[in-house]
């Protein structure tokens, strides 16, 4: 994970100083820092991205906590994941679509 998001900060023209910082940044956003050197394709795990002609379009997939409001939670996420990528990379962030995949029970021991 780690190695594309300095290929794609390469690509952007992030200078270097700014880059290790910008790419600790979206992995910490992400929660990926233990996954960082695995490769990308190994880690989807719900995320889609696509990006044509420098226009990005994220899809993923959430477990939202019962009681939580649907609304907020997504609204948050989508702010977060289109302000770390557009920061990240310098590129458009056209759509952050959620799929709410399941809701968790609090567990009743």
């Amino acid at each position: 994970a780690k190695e594309y998001l300095e290929f794609a900060a390469e690509l952007k023209g992030i200078p270097k100083e700014k880059r290790q910082g910008n790419i600790n940044g979206v992995m910490s956003t992400a929660k990926i820092q233990n996954v960082k050197n695995r490769l990308i394709k190994n880690l989807s795990k719900g995320v889609k991205v696509d990006v044509l002609e420098g226009v990005v379009t994220v899809s993923l997939a959430l477990n939202i906590k019962y009681n939580y409001s649907i609304m907020d939670v997504t609204e948050k996420v989508q702010d977060k994941v289109k302000n770390a990528v557009e920061n990240m990379t310098g590129l458009e962030v056209a759509d952050v679509n959620i799929k709410v995949a399941g809701v968790e029970m609090d567990r009743q021991d």
